[in-house]
This record gives structure tokens, C-alpha cells and sequence, in this order.
């Protein structure tokens, strides 16, 4: 059974919660402080975190900063916080996704789906994304779409393929103009803006209604396709 630990100091929020994802076969643990949610991570060894950003005693960005100290457990933010300063650096200091309050509970079971699928069974990675429609081969470097092959410069390609291989998970503009561009570029969105449109262009990709790639305003990318 995939155990949660839900870090909240909100008794209703927790409650509320515990009720929503027990229904769906999941067991809970409960935590009202930010230091009583390290000591159960540490004690219950759960295979997922929610995580409340507004707590009592430590803040909840220090505690995600701690918790990435000695762990790679997935990790999702449940907060009121919504500026995007708030989210970049939540998803910067290792959260694998964001949620702002108040929250739909058949979303927030969704981004839980999407989460434990992107972060199990790691040590075996695939060697293809295939969706019947799409099929991208990590090996071969080739990008079939409908059964016809999609030319994607080098570029376009390493950047679909981070996205692809973080399903569900929230890429932000730093984290990838870091990585394709370099540090001296992390002003320049532009350009990431500009392989993101041709990439859904190659694609077919409305991102009004995406099937892909969905843009999180302000903050970065999500890879949403299979999800």
C-alpha cells in the first residue's frame, strides 16, 4: 500500500484529505509542524509527501530545502501561496509538483498518479516514450509521430526529451535555461518560448488544449502527455 505523509497544520485540511485519498486505497500519516513531519518521514518511511508551505514552526520551503537533504522522496506542495516566486522556488528546491489551494481532489489524486509513475522504478529507465500516436526512441534519437518520422533539431529534441522523461512533474524556465543555455542565460525565457512553440508546432500541439506539454504561467513547463 503507498503510504502519504501529509504535512499541514491545518486539522480540516488534513482530515479532509485523509477521508479523499484512504478511499482510494492510499494510507496516511499525519504531521501538524514542519519538525514532526521530518521526524515521520524519518520513522514511517512514506513513498510520497504532501507538503504545506505556511507552518507553524519552520517554513515549508526549508522544510522541502531539509528534507532534499537526505531524501529523493517525491514531494508535492499544497499551499495558498500562489505568486510564482513562491512556486519557482518550491519546484528549484526539488518539489516535484505544485498544487495552490483550495484544490480539486480528482486533481490533486491526478498529480499523485503522475508523480509516483515519474518516480518509480527509476533504476530500469525506458528506452521509448510510446503512446500509439507519439513515439519518441531515447536511443535512436527519432521522433515518429502518426507513423511519420518528425525532423527535431538537436536542440528541440533534448528539450522534449527532459520534458518527456519528467511526466507530470513542473520544469521551471531556471531549471531549463540553466541546462540547455547555461547560467548566463536565465533572463532570456524568450528563447525557451521559442522552442516550446516550435516544438508543439512539430507536434501538432494546441496549448490552449494540450496533449503534451502544458505551460504552468510564469513558472515553466509540464510533460502531461500518458498522464
Amino acid at each position: 500500500m503507498t503510504r502519504i505523509l501529509i504535512i499541514d497544520d491545518e486539522p480540516q485540511i488534513r482530515r479532509f484529505l485523509t477521508i479523499s485519498l484512504e478511499s482510494q486505497g492510499y494510507q496516511i500519516i499525519e504531521a501538524e509542524s514542519g519538525r514532526r513531519g521530518l521526524e515521520q518521514l524519518a520513522l514511517e518511511q512514506p513513498d510520497l509527501v504532501v507538503l504545506d508551505l505556511g507552518l507553524p514552526d519552520v517554513d515549508g520551503q526549508q522544510v522541502l530545502k531539509d528534507l532534499r537533504g537526505f531524501s529523493d522522496l517525491p514531494v508535492i506542495v499544497l499551499s495558498v501561496r500562489n505568486s510564482e516566486k513562491e512556486k519557482v522556488q518550491a519546484l528549484d528546491s526539488g518539489a516535484n509538483d505544485y498544487v495552490e489551494k483550495p484544490f480539486g481532489v480528482k486533481e490533486l489524486l491526478a498529480r499523485i498518479r503522475a508523480v509516483l509513475r515519474s518516480t518509480s522504478g527509476k533504476e530500469v529507465p525506458p528506452k521509448a516514450y510510446d503512446d500509439g500516436r507519439l513515439r519518441i526512441d531515447y536511443h535512436l534519437r527519432t521522433v515518429v509521430l502518426a507513423g511519420e518520422r518528425v525532423h527535431f533539431s538537436p536542440r528541440e529534441y533534448d528539450l522534449l526529451l527532459e520534458l518527456v522523461q519528467h511526466p507530470g512533474q513542473i520544469l521551471t524556465q531556471q531549471y531549463l535555461l540553466k541546462k540547455f543555455w547555461g547560467p548566463s542565460h536565465l533572463e532570456d525565457s524568450h528563447y525557451l518560448r521559442i522552442f516550446i512553440r516550435q516544438i508543439r508546432s512539430k507536434l501538432g500541439d494546441d496549448p490552449a488544449r494540450p496533449t503534451y506539454i502544458e505551460t504552468e504561467p510564469g513558472v515553466g513547463y509540464r510533460f502531461i502527455g500518458g498522464s
